[in-house]
């Protein structure tokens, strides 16, 4: 490491923050106002309260600089286009008549408007807004929400620094506007966005910021020639403003590339990179392209992704060789702590002997801050805290929780043989038909179906004990009754249970399989008001006994028609939990698939002739680069066929994905063999049939017809228009009717009104292709 005095003045410092408080209080207040129980005053009040305590603890932590404008009431994307005035012609009048009801208007839409189509924030699972634009779209700047956050923030006394979706990012992340040609780029645009960035940057600085972040994860991408060189003129023309604060561009996820000599001959004044995973790449990157000298480098050494404690020693190597690479070096998380859960001190019912092991936002918080001081005044100044570190991670490496020689004995026997079904998907086809008897534009849902308050009580009743476990069981044995009633009597097709059980769709195989931990309070939000408790995959994988069986047999007994078992396969419950950081993901993901295999088996031994595996992180997964994508999608597809590769030939295996940009995996979901995909299809207007149809994709599909994630019940005569686009893709006798998604999050009464509308379109659709 370079002299002390080389690094003095390292400051500490994040992108972002949790924003929902520790017991979800912003969630709380959200949900509250779109019934009528909170006011917007009110609603503001807690959102301003809950920024304000966020700010206090990372300052009392030692943060130096706090970050402003990340914290969002729905999607920090959306924050943007209303920043920027990108506002859809159909939002415009309700915007103007309450900003804050067309500002939910367009994260869920109304029943008389559609929202703005929603999918993965990069690989990770929160879900951003898309800004839809076209030709025609005029941007004007409205800088009100992140001045006002600043001057929140100074006037508590803090040193505060605003972050903002980068200019480049935000067009590369849109799509075209509806009724836009699909070919128009929105890069084009760029002219057009950079005097509304330079007019929020001038607003910003009147209001005293000394520096603005400007975040664009896009360009960790592979990026063309033309878009690196609009990334060349973004920051050449904002950098050239005269009047504006410093900025700090920031980029995440992964290395930057080719666009690292881009952003280093920026007239910026400082870049924030991810040193961790493959982004440690841009060490190497960074020192070939002759540093920053003059400029300020935040590092982003902590990793903001994950719950694992920090190597502290590897970080100050990191950090070391540095020093030497930029005028100024200051110490930060990969990312923002958005994306992991706010405290696990919370964690009570966690073995203390693993609690040692995680670092949620707080910890990493106290780890940035240590990273920080250790920089600037040596590490004899955090010897303790050294020490401490040094002692968990060989905690970690040697604790019996993390091995299991016979699951490693099992995955290492796997061969070829047993990732194959015993026949191809066109005899498959022929036998599941006869079994199955279904008519053509056959209708399901895709697993879940509401989770009332009653439903929740329930669960909540039972770990307090006000109820017994057989009082529970009547309770879930009750509802299955309910919806495969309902889902008879509404003419479905093929039904579900509908997983009363189930508290979350991993969670729930979690905590039912070795080698997972589950937490009692570690939110991370997902989108909107939808928050996670992702589980943290600790050891090796097993499954003692099995998991769905039980009520799946239960909800078939009650009725003729096929009931499907419902399971979350092997990339998804890799994608949803925190994953080992000690072996390679494609072991991890054979040991889980082995576990389900196990499930699938009983299943189909218990008479179940529909199992549908659910993989909607499939595609959110993919490394963000193409190089990466190939050994990825080897290890992913196989693990779904070792799933699913056992069962006979008359049992169909469906599996589903949601909420992400397929096109670019068609060929993987080709490679996973299911008879069936379900996919979400109705924000993206049937985008993914046409991909599949591109394709030549050989099975069946269901693209979704009904965009659960929004409040509106959709037509009838609507999700017949939706399948009259699908059938112009995928023919009929291979063509599914369902929602996009599952119906957790969905009250009964939009449930019931839209199910019956689906239903009615299928049939209605069906007689226009028999003439009838």
């Amino acid at each position: 490491m370079t002299t002390k005095s080389a690094a003095a003045a390292a400051r500490a410092t994040v992108y972002g923050y949790p924003r929902q408080g520790p017991n979800r209080e912003l969630k709380k207040a959200i949900e509250g106002y779109w019934k009528g129980r909170v006011s917007a005053e009110a609603l503001r009040a807690t959102a301003v309260e809950l920024r304000a305590a966020n700010w206090r603890q990372l300052a009392d932590a030692g943060i130096h600089e706090v970050p402003t404008g990340d914290f969002s009431l729905y999607d920090h994307v959306l924050d943007t286009t209303v920043m920027v005035g990108a506002i859809p012609a159909r939002h415009r009048e309700a915007l103007a008549a309450d900003a804050l009801d067309g500002y939910f208007a367009m994260a869920r839409g109304t029943q008389d408007v559609a929202p703005l189509e929603m999918t993965k924030w990069f690989d990770t699972n929160y879900h951003y807004l898309v800004p839809e634009l076209g030709p025609d779209t005029a941007f004007t700047a409205d800088a009100l929400k992140q001045v006002a956050e600043l001057e929140e923030a100074l006037a508590l006394g803090l040193a505060a620094r605003p972050v903002l979706v980068g200019p480049v990012t935000y067009l590369l992340l849109a799509k075209p506007a509806p009724g836009v040609a699909a070919d128009f780029d929105p890069l084009t645009l760029l002219d057009r966005l950079l005097p509304v960035y330079a007019e929020v940057l001038a607003d910003l600085r009147a209001a005293g910021a000394e520096w603005v972040q400007l975040d664009e994860p896009a360009l960790v991408q592979d990026r063309t020639p033309a878009e690196l060189n609009a990334a060349t003129r973004a920051y050449r023309d904002l950098g050239g403003l005269a009047d504006r604060p410093k900025l700090l561009v920031a980029s995440y996820f992964d290395r930057l590339g080719e666009a690292l000599p881009v952003l280093a001959k920026a007239p910026v004044e400082g870049l924030a990179l991810d040193f961790t995973g493959p982004a440690a790449a841009n060490v190497e990157a960074l020192a070939a392209v002759g540093g920053l000298p003059g400029r300020r480098l935040v590092a982003g050494v902590v990793d903001g992704r994950n719950i694992w404690v920090n190597d502290l020693e590897k970080s100050l190597s990191t950090l070391g060789t540095l020093l030497g690479l930029a005028d100024h070096v200051d110490v930060s998380a990969s990312c923002s702590l958005l994306h992991v859960p706010l405290d696990s001190a919370a964690e009570k019912d966690v073995d203390p002997q693993i609690l040692r092991w995680l670092a949620f936002a707080r910890q990493k918080t106290a780890e940035i801050v240590t990273l920080a001081k250790g920089l600037s005044k040596g590490t004899d100044t955090i010897a303790g805290e050294l020490a401490a570190n040094r002692a968990a991670l060989v905690s970690r490496a040697n604790s019996p929780v993390t091995r299991d020689p016979a699951v490693r004995s099992r995955a290492a026997a796997v061969s070829d043989a047993d990732a194959r079904r015993s026949q191809p998907y066109a005899e498959r086809a022929v036998t599941q038909r006869a079994r199955l008897g279904l008519p053509l534009l056959p209708t399901t849902t895709i697993g879940s179906f509401p989770q009332t308050s009653e439903l929740r009580t329930a669960r909540a009743d039972l770990r307090t004990g006000v109820i017994d476990a057989a009082g529970y069981e009547e309770r879930i044995r009750a509802e299955i009754q309910q919806v495969i009633s309902y889902q008879e009597k509404a003419g479905l097709d093929v039904l579900v249970h509908g997983e009363a059980e189930r508290n979350d769709m991993v969670q729930y195989f979690a905590e039912q399989l070795t080698g997972y931990l589950a937490t009692q309070h570690g939110w991370v939000q997902s989108y909107g008001t939808r928050y996670v408790r992702p589980p943290i995959l600790a050891g090796d994988i097993s499954r003692p006994d099995a998991m769905t069986v039980r009520w799946t047999t239960y909800a078939q007994s009650l009725t003729p028609k096929p009931v499907k078992g419902m399971l979350t396969g092997p990339v998804t419950m890799l994608a949803w939990s925190y994953v080992r950081d000690d072996q390679p993901l494609a072991d991890t993901a054979r040991q889980v698939a082995l576990a389900l295999r196990d499930e699938v088996a009983d299943l189909e031994a218990a008479g179940t002739a529909v199992i549908q595996v659910d993989e909607p992180a499939l595609r959110e997964t993919l490394p963000l680069r193409a190089a990466d994508h190939p050994a990825y999608l080897a290890w992913a597809t196989e693990a779904f066929r070792l799933t699913t590769g056992g069962v006979r030939p008359d049992t169909q295996i469906h599996t589903h994905m949601c909420y992400a940009e397929f096109g670019d995996i068609v060929q993987a979901i080709d490679d996973l063999d299911a008879d069936v995909i379900s996919l979400e299809a109705a924000r993206s207007h049937m985008q993914v049939a046409r991909e599949l149809a591109a394709h030549g994709y050989p099975r069946e599909a269901g693209p979704g017809v009904w965009d659960i994630h929004s409040p509106r019940v959709p037509s009838a005569e609507e999700a017949a228009a939706l399948l009259r686009t699908g059938l112009d893709a995928i023919p009929a006798e291979r063509l599914w009717v369902n929602p996009d998604c599952g119906l957790k999050t969905r009250a009964w009464p939009e449930t019931r009104a839209s199910l019956e509308n689906l239903v009615t379109a299928a049939r209605a659709v069906r007689g226009e292709l028999s003439g009838s």
